[in-house]
């Protein structure tokens, strides 16, 4: 895999300095595309790298973060939401993962319903907590929802999550487009995922990527291609991690290899 991908760009051409510097946001542009297992996967794969590791749950609403991983009652984000605890109060260990958490509570209405100043004040109290941290990866609620703008803006980095689903590569650029006007600062990366072998993502990458140069004209880097894998389904079904429960499976060496191309590129730092 390592080989197929070394022709693709990998280093983002504007990274400048933002104040979220240790938060990556994990974004796409509809649901269905393995975002949140995305997300629980790479902060399990850095931690496996000795990273020091916060997940949080911008798509708190749904809160797939926490049926994924079979978590029961905890202190969650919506206490901070409503004022009755601080972020950190509500951050704690997942020992099965070996990296921390921020949830929220099913059936809430999570982020969305926050103002924009809101969010940004949260934002700067998540920059705060980051600081404790070597990586924080925002799950971040599908679509151009505010909550998405406005926290993937205020990270350093966002990893975009594409399948080879034509409407998943329309929504996709839709999003990057977006960000890119609204954020130029903010380093966006792209990840296909649920793809039947290396070659079908790098040609849906390569779509996507010619409608970025041609468009916005930027080149949009790969960070890596996620194999579909039928054990993926079944580590969420018993609610636990793909890493935990099949270490050898072809998405979690495929996720582990992205954590790697993170840790070995610099604009992350």
């Amino acid at each position: 895999m390592t080989e197929k991908l070394a022709n693709y760009p990998v280093f983002a051409e504007d990274a400048s300095a933002l104040k979220g510097k240790n938060m990556i946001a994990v974004i796409s542009g509809r649901r269905g595309s393995g975002k949140t297992w995305f997300a629980i996967t790479l902060a399990q794969a850095l931690s496996l790298l000795k990273q020091k590791v916060l997940l949080f749950d911008g798509d708190c609403g749904l809160n797939n973060i926490k049926i994924q991983l079979g978590l029961g009652a905890v202190n969650d984000l919506n206490l901070v939401m409503s004022g009755e605890k601080s972020l950190n109060q509500v951050v704690f260990d997942y020992e099965k993962g070996h990296f921390a958490l921020a949830v929220g509570n099913p059936g809430a209405s999570g982020l969305s319903t926050l103002s924009v100043g809101r969010l940004q004040i949260l934002g700067e109290d998540l920059n705060i907590l980051s600081q404790n941290y070597h990586r924080t990866i925002l799950d971040m609620q599908a679509g151009l929802s505010n909550s998405t703008k406005v926290l993937a803006g205020m990270s350093k980095s966002a990893i975009v999550i594409c399948t080879d689903n034509p409407q998943s590569v329309t929504d996709s650029y839709d999003l990057i487009k977006t960000l890119t006007m609204s954020y130029p600062a903010t380093s966006l990366y792209l990840v296909i995922n649920q793809v039947n072998d290396i070659n079908s993502g790098l040609r849906t990458y390569g779509i996507l990527d010619k409608a970025c140069r041609e468009f916005l004209k930027k080149s949009l880097p790969l960070l890596g291609v996620i194999r579909h894998d039928t054990r993926v389904r079944d580590s969420i079904r018993n609610q636990t991690t793909i890493i935990n429960r099949y270490p050898q499976s072809e998405a979690a060496l495929d996720v582990i290899s992205i954590a790697k191309r993170i840790m070995n590129n610099e604009q992350f730092y």
